[in-house]
């Protein structure tokens, strides 16, 4: 699964997936993009033997919801999705597809809301951001059963080091530099 890969390419136009098609990964994420360039990009990235994970909250025209999700499953077939809605990683453990439970912690409040919610609906991984929390990283872990990931603010190679060395198990990451 995605504990396979350590950098998790986030995807937002056309030049960037050419890229991650051509490199040695699996997982890609895409993000940005409009609802309708969907059925083809997914179509792209499966031709290619690439896992397609999409962050629902980021597509424009999709429904961020329980039935976005379906659509995303069942009509496109994808192989996860990224979401801070509890309903849509409901929906992705039924439906036996990765759901990402994604969290930004901003301050104490978030951090234990997140916490609360992430232990309610057992995803599969959590996405913590921003990648600089990583002091935090202990407390997460023990509070859930959750595979961590880090992303969001990750400007040099130093800091996907130290989220990896502080139990993360991958690091999403849109900077192109960082995905080899």
């Amino acid at each position: 699964m995605l504990e396979d890969q350590r950098i998790i390419p986030a995807i937002s136009n056309y030049q960037d997936l050419k890229k991650f098609i051509s490199l040695p990964l699996t997982y890609g994420i895409l993000m940005n993009f409009q609802l309708a360039q969907l059925p083809e990009l997914v179509q792209l990235m499966k031709e290619n033997h690439k896992k397609v994970l999409i962050h629902s909250e980021l597509i424009k025209g999709l429904s961020s919801d329980e039935f976005g999700a379906i659509y995303l499953i069942q009509t496109l077939k994808v192989d996860g999705i990224i979401s801070s809605k509890p309903k849509v990683i409901e929906i992705c453990r039924k439906r036996k597809v990765i759901g990402i439970f994604r969290f930004f912690l901003k301050d104490s409040v978030s951090l234990t809301q997140s916490l609360d919610m992430a232990r309610k609906i057992s995803p599969h991984y959590l996405e913590v951001l921003p990648a600089t929390s990583t002091d935090i990283l202990p407390e997460i872990m023990e509070g859930t059963n959750s595979q961590i990931l880090m992303g969001g603010l990750i400007r040099k190679k130093e800091q996907i080091r130290k989220c990896l060395d502080s139990g993360a198990v991958a690091v999403t990451t849109s900077n192109t530099d960082f995905w080899v």
